[in-house]
């Protein structure tokens, strides 16, 4: 491969966006994804949510995916009844970003989700989640840090070695781990921090916390890396 590769993150979709004189509905990502991409050394390309069926040719055109975070998961998807404190259903974002995920593991397309991106790529696999937990977001809209540590062996801990700081917000986590996935590190009270899956099925790692919010390039550089190829 020649150049930078294409990295494609998902996107929201919100109605009733302000911007200048202008209050419409846009596809939105927070600047901190597309600049860890080209920080990391790739060229970032925004998926807003389209129709399932056009997830394969999208894919196909990506060297590498990220699916970002944002809303909680629908539990319908993963067969559970909603938690009054689970916020309200994103179901175009949903259903978009799962086909994505379908689309880049049978394509073999290097794959990171991150926060409720680790929690979708668990949901396709066939796992749950749990709909809330204390302690990893504390304020609303104020980005908290806690400690992760990797589980030897695992390609997390071969890209971040150390038991490091992190940047998180969020309330729901992993409860069942979907078919194949292997936890690859855990906070301190015990919460899935990272989910991969064995080499022999791609590169393909989920991280519960936000990349984007810290200043470490080596997650983001571990995809780009894999997304060139070598």
């Amino acid at each position: 491969m020649t150049g930078r590769p294409l990295i494609g993150v998902s996107t929201y979709l919100e109605a009733g966006t302000r911007w200048g004189v202008w209050e419409l509905e846009a596809a939105l990502l927070p600047a901190g994804y597309p600049r860890l991409v080209q920080r990391a050394g790739g060229l970032a390309a925004m998926l807003p949510p389209d129709a399932p069926e056009h997830a394969a040719a999208t894919v196909a055109r990506l060297d590498g995916l990220v699916i970002a975070g944002g809303p909680d998961v629908e539990p319908v998807r993963y067969g559970a009844e909603p938690d009054p404190r689970t916020g309200p259903p994103a179901r175009a974002r949903d259903a978009w970003e799962l086909a994505l995920i379908d689309a880049a593991l049978a394509a073999g397309v290097p794959l990171l989700g991150i926060c409720r991106g680790l929690q979708l790529l668990n949901v396709a696999l066939g796992g749950t989640l749990v709909q809330h937990v204390d302690g990893h977001a504390e304020v609303p809209g104020v980005f908290g840090s806690h400690s992760v540590k990797p589980v030897p062996g695992t390609r997390y801990a071969a890209t971040v070695p150390e038991e490091t700081s992190v940047p998180t917000f969020h309330h729901q986590a992993v409860d069942r781990l979907g078919t194949g996935l292997l936890p690859s590190a855990y906070a301190a009270d015990g919460t899935v921090e990272a989910v991969e899956l064995p080499a022999e099925r791609g590169w393909v790692l989920g991280v519960q916390w936000h990349p984007e919010m810290g200043e470490d390039l080596r997650v983001m550089r571990a995809l780009v890396t894999a997304a060139s190829g070598s």
